[in-house]
């Protein structure tokens, strides 16, 4: 086997963190008791600050920082409000028509859209709007060309309605290109202390035999925050990609992630491979090996203990039947 190149993002770590902020509106055409109809959640990076649904019919903040916004924007959540509901307006003229395309009538339907925008860690920014039907990709919007692109036949009637108007793509790219950045830099500012919180990884290095002889080395990372992570093998200090296996970076419950990264190998190279992990909560990347298990001094003593007693429990076992036996 030969080395496999890392390809970016793997060859550095990144030095810069980047920033997204992201809405996400659900509707659904018969909702059941306790589902709202509408639906809108907005996210900076990972945390949740924006909720709105067809019950209260207000955005309201869902995290601590985000209230700092009214001592400069009074008006910040009656705008907002008013967004939230055009577009819970918006949702239900969709979720009349759409399923009209698909010569489908009556029963449970979603239309949901994703939109929002990103400052990178080299400075750059991006973009998006995309839309789907039933949990499927329906249509997306590309600022740089100002089109749009339909994922089936039913979507090129709602794209020929959208492109009938061109005005409507020019207004979505300047906003997420104009004042969704500049809102995201003034978001991320209310909400430095979260996103600058580091919780670092901690990692732990398994293995398992195989049946073909070979056998698998795990590393595990888990509790870290931000989410972004460099974790990679490393066979002789060269990064070594091939015969790996990685999942995806999850959020555990107390809104740190965890992810793991596997790797095949012969056993009798076991001591060649190393897990390199890199985070923003670490100074440097920090190569971890499996290591034997460690039979700590106090479990020995117990060990020891539970022969000692289990001796003496035969003995007395012993005894007794010899002494009955007399």
């Amino acid at each position: 086997m030969t080395p496999t190149p890392c390809l970016p993002p793997c060859s550095s770590f990144p030095g810069v963190t980047s920033h997204s902020m992201r809405f996400f509106r659900t509707g659904v055409s018969n909702p059941s008791q306790g589902l709202p109809q509408f639906m809108v959640i907005g996210y900076l990076d990972d945390q949740p600050f924006l909720h709105y649904d067809s019950y209260s019919r207000r955005d309201r903040p869902k995290s601590s920082w985000i209230k700092k916004v009214e001592k400069d924007d009074a008006n910040y959540w009656e705008r907002n409000t008013q967004i939230s509901w055009n577009a819970e307006q918006v949702f239900k003229v969709r979720l009349v028509n759409v399923p009209k395309y698909y010569n489908q009538s009556g029963g449970f339907h979603t239309w949901q859209e994703l939109y929002g925008c990103e400052l990178r860690g080299d400075g750059s920014t991006g973009g998006f709007d995309e839309y789907a039907y039933d949990g499927r990709t329906y249509l997306s919007f590309d600022k740089e060309t100002l089109t749009w692109t339909a994922a089936d036949a039913a979507a090129q009637i709602t794209k020929r309605k959208l492109e009938a108007e061109p005005a409507i793509a020019q207004r979505q790219k300047s906003y997420l290109e104009g004042f969704c950045i500049e809102s995201l830099r003034r978001h991320v500012g209310y909400g430095k202390e979260a996103l600058q919180r580091k919780e670092p990884p901690v990692i732990n290095v398994a293995r398992k035999e195989d049946p073909d002889g070979t056998e698998t080395l795990l590393c595990r990372a888990h509790g870290f925050y931000p989410k972004e992570i460099e974790i990679m093998w490393t066979r002789d200090g060269e990064v070594w990609a091939q015969d790996t296996f990685r999942g995806l970076v999850a959020p555990n419950s107390d809104r740190t992630y965890f992810t793991w990264l596997s790797i095949k190998i012969d056993p009798k190279d076991r001591g060649r491979y190393q897990c390199r992990v890199g985070h923003d909560s670490m100074q440097d990347p920090v190569g971890f090996v499996w290591k034997e298990p460690e039979v700590l001094a106090s479990n020995l003593g117990v060990i020891i203990g539970c022969v000692a007693g289990g001796l003496i429990l035969l003995a007395a076992v012993i005894l007794s039947v010899y002494f009955y036996s007399k």
